[in-house]
């Protein structure tokens, strides 16, 4: 049964079946007890008769006749009648039977209240037990209402209250995941929002000086047509900022579901520095690119694109003219590696570990256009697609961005 399954319960059914062997024992031994007491009685009081009967003179043919009989007689029973031995006398008024229901009723009322005690603490001491099992449990699940984690429910044995402390300890673990992706996603709002309105103060501060100027010199068309210009500028980096960050946004809290195919590495990176070539001429830099043509990865293509291209965008915001952007890939029986080198400035060692933040510009590239949100969209996507990205660079000689990508995936 599975009632017995719990330790609790089998040692107080172990309890109650000793209870019940002692119980049956005493009782033998009292019945045993009581029987040879009787007995004994019975003994005296024929020895007492016949004593009397022999001081009387009385013969013991008729004395042995009258204690081997069996018969009753009326005679018999009006004499006794008449001397105030019948069936209503209290037992204290007849000598033998007397002392035999005094020693009865003490080791009936002693054994009795022995029996009593023993059963009285078992159960006290089991109940005792279990209601405090109870309250420790109510008040562990009044710690999980309260968003209190630190402890668990006992799940120490078997049994089907265990089971349920179980069940309660797996609901426990949802709701305290629950919470904490509540609390992440929160912090994560609270973080780009602070994030946006930061960035947000200095274009819009921009555009209002151009619009000021430009109301204060409206028949002046050159200056007109500057401050319109970089308003436009100021326009497009808005834009850009918002659309990056809500890109961002979408992929932490995993809103993106990425269409993973089987793609030409080739094709992918031709996609990707489709609209940077032009910049690279204009600039006089050249983006080279070298690799197999047959060789696939399994990734999503425009998603895959946007970050390779952040890697080629960063490098070209960092290379002076003639630089160069080379994209190469290669292949491993496990990994596929695409690598976004470059001849720039490269990354100082203290920056290294923080290009990957969100709007961190090294003191270095202050004067390099760019939001800071580049890298940590490249970042988020490789990494949404449990790929890997990381860096390698050296101060004023260029830097190597290697992203990775597991051939089964």
């Amino acid at each position: 049964m599975n009632i017995f399954r719990d330790k609790q319960i089998k040692h107080f059914s172990l309890f109650i079946a000793i209870y019940s062997i002692l119980l049956v024992g005493v009782s033998t031994w009292f019945s045993i007890n009581q029987l040879n007491t009787a007995k004994s009685m019975y003994l005296e009081h024929d020895r007492a008769i016949v004593s009397a009967l022999l001081e009387q003179e009385v013969s013991k043919e008729v004395i042995a006749n009258a204690i081997s009989s069996t018969d009753i007689s009326t005679a018999g029973m009006e004499f006794l009648d008449n001397l105030g031995i019948t069936t209503n006398t209290f037992g204290s008024l007849l000598p033998h039977f007397s002392q035999f229901q005094y020693h009865f009723l003490r080791i009936a009322l002693g054994g009795g209240i022995c029996l009593v005690i023993i059963l009285v603490i078992g159960v006290i001491s089991f109940l005792q037990i279990r209601n405090n099992l109870y309250r420790q449990s109510g008040k562990i699940i009044d710690n999980y209402i309260n968003n209190d984690y630190s402890c668990h429910l006992p799940q120490d044995s078997e049994g089907d209250l265990f089971h349920l402390f179980a069940s309660v300890e797996q609901l426990a673990t949802m709701l305290k995941a629950k919470s904490e992706t509540e609390h992440k996603t929160k912090e994560f709002l609270k973080s780009t929002i602070s994030d946006i309105s930061h960035q947000l103060k200095t274009p819009l501060a921009a555009l209002m000086m151009y619009q000021e100027i430009i109301e204060a010199e409206p028949d002046n068309t050159e200056t007109v047509k500057k401050f319109s210009q970089k308003t436009g500028t100021a326009l497009k980096r808005i834009e850009q900022l918002i659309l990056s960050m809500l890109k961002i946004a979408r992929l932490d809290t995993g809103n993106i579901l990425f269409d993973k195919r089987t793609c030409l590495i080739q094709e992918l990176v031709k996609n990707a520095i489709s609209e940077l070539t032009i910049r690279a001429t204009q600039e006089k830099k050249q983006i080279i690119v070298n690799g197999t043509s047959n060789q696939v990865i399994m990734c999503d293509m425009d998603w895959t694109s946007e970050a390779i291209g952040n890697l080629v965008k960063n490098a070209l915001d960092h290379t002076e003219i003639g630089g160069i952007v080379k994209i190469t890939w290669e292949s491993t029986p496990t990994m596929i590696r695409i690598l976004v080198s470059d001849n720039g400035s490269g990354i100082a060692p203290e920056d290294i570990h923080h290009i990957f933040k969100r709007f961190y510009r090294s003191k270095y590239s202050l004067n390099t256009p760019g939001i800071g949100l580049g890298l940590p969209l490249a970042k988020s996507i490789i990494e949404g697609q449990e790929g890997l990205i990381s860096v390698q660079s050296v101060l004023h000689e260029g830097t190597t961005f290697s992203v990775s990508f597991l051939t089964k995936s």
